[in-house]
């Protein structure tokens, strides 16, 4: 049963992926990927997922070298395969 005396003042609102993603600046998709891999707490709801404010609090300091890592990787990703060397005579 439903506690009276209980204050609601603990409730936090579930954050969609647009709004948490604002909070902690990267995109929507980084953030969803995150939570897949378990990097970031997050709540699969069906086919949504769903954050709350205080789980992100802290991580986002963390969250913008994440994202400039994930940049970096996607940008530079040539770097990470081997090259044939050329013929030098």
């Amino acid at each position: 049963m439903f506690d009276s005396s209980r204050s609601f003042e603990s409730f936090e609102p579930f954050l969609n992926s647009e709004q948490a993603a604002a909070l902690v600046r990267v995109h929507p998709k980084t953030l969803q990927r995150l939570a897949r891999n378990g990097r970031v707490i997050g709540y699969r709801v069906g086919k949504l997922w769903r954050f709350r404010a205080s789980d992100l609090d802290g991580w986002s300091q963390d969250a913008e070298q994440i994202a400039i890592d994930s940049q970096a990787e996607q940008s530079y990703s040539v770097l990470n395969h081997s090259c044939p060397q050329p013929n030098r005579r």
